[in-house]
């Protein structure tokens, strides 16, 4: 009997020379075959992605928690950059580091101390002032009402009528929850300060440990570049806060002897708060920091404070085109436009801090970038000079039009 089944018909179709012929593939849908698994590399891949997953989480949320211990850790490397040195020239004569670091800091910290000292006393001395003289100022404003309006306004009805306001006692109110958010902040930014200037001194006072320890996991070849970098950074950053303070006192001197001249009040806190804010504010420095002296010196005389803002625009064309590129060319030499660019860069990210670090940042890698990118001659174009070098130009064609006699010929030009 022939066999009617699918492997009778391909025995009897087998091929003379004892070949078997190929099996045809599983019809659609048919069972995968039972020898089939899953390979090897897959589930390691799957952990490996699951623990890759779970480490950028971590690494995320520990970012997010530490930020603030970060960028006190930032303004802290930026101080100690910036009084290296200082600590260095008193360490090559023979005094420990630890106890030149502590001299600077006593330095800045007395310099400060004094500054806010002399601060607070002119704004509580303004703040007397002005309570004072409020009844007799609300007086000359009742009297002014009453004789343009035809009113009969008294100042104890308006006193009355002031305390027994809910706008008052609502104030009162959020005064008194605002003075528990005030003072929690007062203690945070006082144990910032804290954390920043101990690192920044063990940054300072252990520099050369420092950069040891960070030289030993580095091949020769990068310690080097590392080196340089560093030594870079203290020398524009350095150079930055020196050549500022320079002109900060500059500043400060040229407009304390105005305000002493013209008998303003607190003219010294005032003359150190102009050179202080018109120098670590770059570009608009000067006009903000402006502000607050006339405003002391329209209390005395409105036109003392139209003297004062004459002598702000001169002296800021004076630092910008004399004394500013003589101080900063051998420091900081940073276009005004990426200074301050770089102070908004940096205060959208950091906020005040970025803004103090902003610049001499941008500096130190300037110069590190200018060290290694080559640079070549310009050709002597006029285009390079701003001229467009198209032949004349419009006003020399003019005089000679008006030089030109009365019924001379134009003369011709070639074409081309």
């Amino acid at each position: 009997m022939a066999p009617t089944d699918d492997t009778g018909q391909l025995a009897q179709h087998a091929s003379p020379f004892g070949t078997t012929p190929p099996t045809r593939p599983p019809a659609d849908g048919a069972a995968a075959q039972p020898n089939a698994r899953m390979p090897r590399w897959l589930p390691r891949a799957m952990v490996l992605a699951l623990a890759l997953v779970g480490a950028f989480q971590l690494g995320s949320w520990a970012f997010h928690q530490l930020t603030g211990l970060l960028i006190n850790i930032l303004i802290a490397f930026f101080l100690a950059l910036a009084i290296e040195p200082a600590v260095s020239w008193m360490a090559a004569r023979g005094m420990r580091r630890g106890l030149a670091t502590a001299l600077v800091f006593l330095a800045v910290m007395v310099v400060s101390a004094g500054f806010v000292t002399l601060l607070g006393s002119m704004l509580a001395g303004q703040i007397i002032t002005m309570v004072e003289g409020f009844p007799d100022y609300l007086d000359s404003v009742i009297n002014w009402i009453n004789t343009h309006f035809q009113t009969d306004l008294k100042r104890v009805d308006i006193q009355e009528g002031l305390l027994r306001s809910d706008w008052l006692r609502n104030y009162v109110q959020n005064s008194a929850t605002g003075v528990l958010d005030v003072s929690a902040q007062v203690i945070g930014g006082l144990f910032q300060l804290l954390t920043i200037t101990l690192f920044s001194f063990y940054f300072a006072a252990d520099g050369p440990r420092l950069r040891r320890a960070l030289c030993s996991v580095l091949p020769p070849a990068r310690q080097a570049e590392v080196l340089r970098a560093w030594e870079i950074a203290v020398n524009k950053t350095g150079g930055y806060l020196y050549s500022r303070g320079l002109m900060a006192l500059i500043s400060g001197m040229a407009h304390f002897v105005l305000l002493e001249s013209l008998d303003v009040p607190y003219a010294p806190v005032l003359a150190v708060w102009v050179g202080l804010v018109s120098q670590f504010i770059p570009t608009i420095g000067t006009y903000l920091a402006g502000a607050l002296p006339m405003l002391i010196a329209f209390t005395v005389n409105p036109w003392y404070a139209l003297w004062v803002l004459i002598f702000v625009v001169i002296y800021q064309q004076f630092e910008n085109y004399v004394l500013q590129p003589k101080l900063t060319a051998k420091t900081v030499d940073v276009h005004p436009a990426v200074a301050f660019g770089s102070v908004v860069a940096g205060t959208a990210l950091l906020g005040a801090v970025g803004a103090l670090i902003a610049i001499p940042a941008v500096a130190t890698l300037q110069a590190f970038l200018g060290a290694y990118v080559k640079r070549y001659d310009v050709t002597d174009d006029p285009r390079v000079h701003g001229h467009r070098g198209q032949g004349p130009g419009l006003l020399t064609r003019a005089r000679r039009i008006w030089a030109r006699r009365p019924g001379e010929a134009t003369p011709k030009t070639d074409k081309g």
